[in-house]
């Protein structure tokens, strides 16, 4: 009989420690993106697992309230060898007892596996079901820093160095800020970006409430794309463990016109290499079958770069209330099919 202690986690460097030693793991098993949720109001758990004082596993969880159903949302997590089976279900078991605990009707979960017939498989054995709805990002695209700027380059296609050939001619500059108040002129400029491509932007304070909990580490760069004093457009990075994350990107009429956001990416991976990072995620892409799809667009300029397409397991639920959970399944499958998410 193994001896695993499970415990709520209360030191910062030891959580991120374990988390940022493992490849596979981004921002959303990071203690500071768990402050912005608590900064919030919300309900979260933070779990290590300890055998022989070593820490072997941990999860952390946001509780999420609706009408038709409580439920904690783990996203990018629990971080762990998914090939140790008894780690996993002591794992899972913890995870089920501290969603009855919060009252929840199940609890969704998107781990940083890839996608696979054995992830799947496992899925299955836990006793989960493939949620209706995505939690964080299924399908992305990822540079390997590893490579060298001018290797990278290489493998982009000639349309994106023709952008950033424009760019340059254009005299672009590049600005950097780790200061919150930066977030207003995003948030304004996203605005006006969301009715242009009819989606709904963030709140201000939504926004500044993320920047401010990872500038509190070092962990976050707003990088903003000037011509003549005038912002063209912006990208809100975030460089945690083995990855940078491009979270946000918003741009104007005219920073489309001079193809500005490949400079603002350019240089985020310079500053990812200086931090030692491996791993640029640039998040969310659908497949090229789906031209239809409203992020197919976005997904193409992702491609432009040369990225690898990384698919992770999807979302799956552990059912703790079944009545409740019919009702979100029902609301969830209407929803995603209205939005053609």
């Amino acid at each position: 009989m193994r001896n695993i202690v499970a415990d709520d986690a209360a030191n910062r460097e030891e959580w991120d420690g374990f988390i940022k030693s493992h490849e596979e793991a981004n921002f959303l098993q990071s203690w500071d993106f768990y402050e912005f949720h608590e900064s919030r109001g919300k309900k979260i758990t933070r779990r290590l697992f300890k055998e022989d004082d070593k820490i072997v596993a941990a999860y952390a969880g946001v509780v999420e309230t609706a009408k038709r159903g409580t439920y904690m949302a783990i996203a990018g997590g629990p971080i762990m060898d998914f090939k140790d089976k008894s780690l996993v279900k002591i794992v899972f078991d913890d995870i089920k007892m501290m969603g009855q605990k919060a009252s929840c009707a199940f609890v969704r979960v998107r781990p940083q596996l890839p996608l696979s017939d054995k992830s799947l498989k496992l899925m299955k054995e836990l006793g989960l079901k493939k949620a209706p709805m995505y939690l964080s990002v299924e399908y992305a695209g990822v540079l390997d820093l590893r490579k060298s700027e001018e290797e990278i380059l290489a493998g982009a296609s000639q349309g994106f160095r023709r952008k950033l050939r424009k760019a340059k001619k254009a005299e672009i500059t590049v600005e950097t800020s780790t200061d919150p108040k930066i977030v207003k002129t995003f948030y304004e400029l996203e605005v006006k970006h969301a009715k242009r491509q009819g989606f709904v932007a963030f709140s201000e304070s939504f926004l500044t409430k993320q920047f401010e909990a990872f500038a509190q580490n070092d962990e976050v760069i707003m990088y903003t794309a000037k011509k003549d004093g005038e912002i063209l457009a912006q990208n809100f990075m975030i460089f945690y463990g083995p990855e940078a994350s491009y979270h946000y990107g918003v741009s104007s009429d005219l920073g489309t016109k001079y193809s500005a956001a490949p400079l603002l990416h350019m240089e985020a991976m310079r500053e990812a290499r200086k931090r030692g990072i491996i791993r640029y995620n640039l998040w969310g892409i659908v497949g090229l079958e789906e031209k239809s799809h409203r992020f197919y667009g976005v997904s193409e300029f992702k491609r432009s770069f040369g990225c690898e397409e990384l698919k992770y397991t999807p979302a799956h639920d552990l059912v703790l209330k079944p009545a409740k959970y019919q009702l979100t399944k029902l609301v969830e499958s209407t929803r995603k099919r209205i939005r053609h998410v």
